[in-house]
């Protein structure tokens, strides 16, 4: 599938957790610890975007190609600080095209978005849910993708006045119940929160008081990342991290031989 983080804190570079960490985004890349699922390494795109302004939209750097092929990257990630960020690689689901448009994250209403994870069944399975939405969101997809479908239904239940935790937590049983089996583990932030979902896939946060990460994976060996367990809604800002459970039926089925 893929990988993401989500970063609140003091500004920072971006490289601080994109390339100079040991296990770092890049490094997850092409070597990740704790895939679930279809993939192997994340090579199909990759995103990152920042909030340059906390009251105002967010920058994005998006790419088809892997992260560690972008040589523009390592300087670009040094010299932009940001107190808020999300970033993420992309292993495409097969079928899927390998479009910049479709690798996230995903922007709209001042929110960065993305998806490790897969629609199963896509699209058929959510077309129910899809023609709930006002025809104008369909049409403007940033790519025909799960994830992007995803963000759309997400988007949606956010400009109807859902509070960004009911509205992640609702989507996910949403879309798990149109489509059993899926894989959805959301991030989502505005800059000053970070929600996020465990269902099917690896989740790790890291916090100090000051700043918290987000991560699909742990940045290096430092003690204070805590692995999550599966079926959780997270709620972070830089002072703490609140879990809560996500509905039983909001998780895949898990096979033997995944770990």
């Amino acid at each position: 599938m893929c990988r993401h983080l989500a970063y609140l804190g003091p500004p920072v570079p971006l490289s601080r957790w994109l390339c100079d960490p040991p296990h770092s985004l890049v490094h997850q890349s092409w070597a990740p610890r704790e895939m679930r699922g279809t993939g192997t390494i994340n090579a199909d795109g990759f995103g990152v975007g920042w909030f340059p302004d906390p009251a105002g939209e967010p920058v994005r750097y998006r790419r088809e190609c892997p992260i560690w092929t972008d040589t523009d990257l390592p300087g670009l990630a040094a010299h932009t600080a940001a107190e808020a960020a999300l970033a993420a690689v992309r292993s495409a689901s097969p079928g899927m095209p390998v479009v910049a448009t479709a690798s996230a994250p995903f922007a709209g209403d001042g929110w960065l978005f993305s998806l490790n994870g897969r629609v199963a069944g896509w699209p058929g399975s959510v077309a129910g849910l899809a023609a709930r939405l006002p025809v104008a969101e369909l049409l403007t997809l940033a790519a025909p993708v799960d994830s992007a479908g995803v963000w759309a239904l997400l988007r949606h239940r956010l400009r109807d006045g859902a509070a960004p935790a009911d509205a992640v937590a609702g989507t996910v049983a949403a879309v798990a119940a149109a489509a059993p089996g899926s894989r959805l583990n959301l991030l989502l932030t505005d800059g000053h929160q970070i929600v996020a979902t465990t269902a099917g896939h690896s989740l790790s946060t890291w916090c100090d008081g000051r700043s918290v990460l987000v991560s699909s994976e742990p940045l290096d060996d430092h003690p204070a990342w805590r692995a999550l367990p599966d079926g959780v809604l997270v709620v972070a800002t830089p002072t703490g991290v609140d879990l809560a459970p996500l509905p039983e039926r909001s998780l895949p089925e898990r096979k033997a031989d995944e770990s």
